[in-house]
């Protein structure tokens, strides 16, 4: 032991690497690197739109606790049950466990929270309103309903306005009820409604006096109103009857009011639009072939949608172009395709083809639906607004040119997807709550996110991913309910045992069980880790299920 260096003074710091011992360090000198307990955010976090909690959620609902885990997944996507149903889950991609054996269900795991909440009739508390601040909300999709959501539970005041007879944007004139059942899109919209939301239906704001008169009225407005404008094709001619926009087809489809094409139709495009257009023809008795530039592994409709189609007698020439089109009157429409390679762009809408020399074929129909993407229309907003590209132009806080307006949605982006705009509508209410209120967001360097190498996998045994069934394809196309099904609660359970909840403690006492120095003491919220024992031997984060340990450089 060293020499004391006089009365009350410290022990002094050895030199590093040394073999003796010292009352300053008790483990002698040899360690280069302390453990110490962390919440890390794991990969499906990072990767989900919404910026869900989703290790925490599922923890609740492995325990059984579904109203916790309801809870849990509204603090930031008031549409679970919707989300559950429609999600690109790209959470799903990003899971550690798909590099183990099969990627976590978290998307029916997330169904099966959100019926359950339906189910069991839970709302949102209702917040009074102050008399400031207000807000006024354009447009009643999904990217508006998530703004009202966030920003009544702040206590603001919100006013919706939105053009058309109901409240659903997207997800009602877009989305049939065979993939999102209007039970559900009504029940998930109503609770937001009960908040104290002030709704005005059926009121189109649609020039520049309007919204300069909504700015003078409320201390912010966000603006929500979707892309409308349908991208067109050049060769053909729209005034035709036989022509008709995707948008407006599914539209009509789903208000129960179809349009006369005839028997054989052609639909145009690879999106999710497209697809829903296509599968809806079918519903109603027509002959679908759908025609995509992309080859089908490159299309940007999920890759279920698209398998779902084919079940459903839907014929995919993918790889393809529509060149020429001749109506031959009674005996239908002459249309002259051909063969293309399709190679993306750097950002979604970009792309680049090349004709495949002798390729040509034809098909004949009795009408084109054409969905190949929509732009928002910027001409009402007036003067005063950025563009950028065809979009509403917005900084990172989501906030326009224009002095207190912000905006989200497809507007103002390319992500066309329904939970990228619940995203905006919820990042969007915090920029505008940290405004007005003049709240100071505290700056923190987070936590990497933890890896598949973080995990010890010898205590996540080797699982297959829960699957749900579908309904038969010919009972779909017989009646307009929902074609994939849930989770029941075993299958829930099972699937929410599989979860690695990556950087979310769950407090198995496996660091304190294993370290050879009794280095590690369990604490109310968590674990410390007693830095006069600690080696930095790592025992503790090779033994942890859920990469909540790590190892720190200790710098002296």
């Amino acid at each position: 032991m060293s020499a004391a260096t006089g009365v009350g003074a410290p022990a002094p710091i050895p030199a590093t690497w040394t073999t003796g011992s010292t009352t300053a360090i008790k483990t002698g000198t040899w360690r280069a690197s302390l453990a110490r307990h962390i919440k890390a955010p794991a990969p499906c976090h990072g990767a989900c739109p919404v910026d869900g909690d989703i290790a925490e959620w599922i923890g609740l609902a492995r325990a059984r606790d579904f109203r916790g885990a309801w809870e849990v997944l509204t603090r930031h996507n008031p549409f679970p049950s919707i989300a559950g149903r429609i999600c690109h889950h790209p959470c799903e991609v990003a899971c550690n466990r798909a590099g183990y054996d099969e990627a976590l269900s978290i998307c029916k795991l997330e169904r099966f929270v959100g019926d359950e909440a339906l189910a069991q009739g839970w709302g949102f508390d209702v917040v009074a309103s102050a008399q400031n601040p207000s807000v006024a909300i354009v447009g009643g999709g999904p990217s508006g309903l998530s703004a009202a959501y966030h920003l009544r539970r702040m206590g603001f005041a919100v006013t919706l306005y939105e053009a058309q007879a109901e409240l659903g944007g997207l997800m009602r004139y877009g989305i049939p009820a065979y993939r999102l059942a209007r039970d559900v899109l009504d029940g998930e919209i109503a609770r937001i409604v009960a908040m104290g939301v002030t709704v005005h239906c059926g009121h189109a704001v649609g020039s520049a006096e309007e919204f300069t008169k909504l700015r003078t009225q409320h201390d912010a407005l966000y603006l929500a109103l979707g892309a409308t404008r349908h991208k067109r094709l050049p060769t053909l001619d729209y005034t035709k009857p036989w022509v008709c926009d995707g948008a407006v087809f599914l539209a009509s489809a789903n208000a129960g009011k179809p349009l006369a094409l005839g028997k054989r139709l052609l639909v145009i495009g690879g999106g999710s639009a497209a697809l829903d257009a296509a599968r809806s023809a079918r519903r109603l008795g027509h002959a679908v072939t759908l025609l995509a530039l992309e080859q089908r592994a490159q299309m940007p409709a999920q890759a279920e949608e698209v398998e779902e189609a084919l079940e459903e007698g839907i014929t995919l020439l993918d790889g393809a172009r529509l060149d020429a089109v001749s109506d031959g009157g009674a005996g239908g429409l002459s249309v002259n395709c051909s063969k293309v390679m399709f190679v993306a762009g750097a950002q979604r809408g970009q792309f680049t083809l090349s004709p495949v020399a002798g390729s040509g074929f034809g098909i004949t129909v009795d009408a084109i639906v054409t969905s190949i993407g929509q732009d928002p229309d910027l001409s009402v907003l007036g003067e005063g607004f950025a563009a950028a590209g065809g979009l509403l132009k917005t900084d990172a806080q989501l906030s326009t040119s224009s002095a207190g307006v912000y905006a989200g949605g497809d507007m103002t982006s390319m992500a066309r997807f329904v939970t990228e705009a619940v995203g905006m509508g919820q990042r969007a209410a915090h920029a505008m709550a940290a405004v007005l209120l003049q709240r100071q967001g505290a700056t923190t360097v987070g936590e990497p996110l933890v890896r598949l190498a973080d995990i010890s996998t010898f205590y996540h045994p080797r699982k297959e991913r829960a699957h749900t069934g579908l309904l038969d394809a010919q009972e779909r196309l017989s009646h307009d309910v929902e074609v994939q099904l849930g989770l029941d609660i075993e299958q829930a359970l099972a699937e929410s045992e599989r979860c690695f909840s990556c950087g979310t403690c769950i407090f198995c006492d496996n660091c304190v069980v294993y370290c050879p120095d009794m280095a590690v003491k369990r604490v109310d919220k968590g674990y410390v880790v007693l830095m006069d024992f600690c080696k930095g031997c790592g025992v503790c984060i090779k033994e942890c299920p859920t990469g909540s340990m790590a190892m720190q450089e200790e710098l002296r």
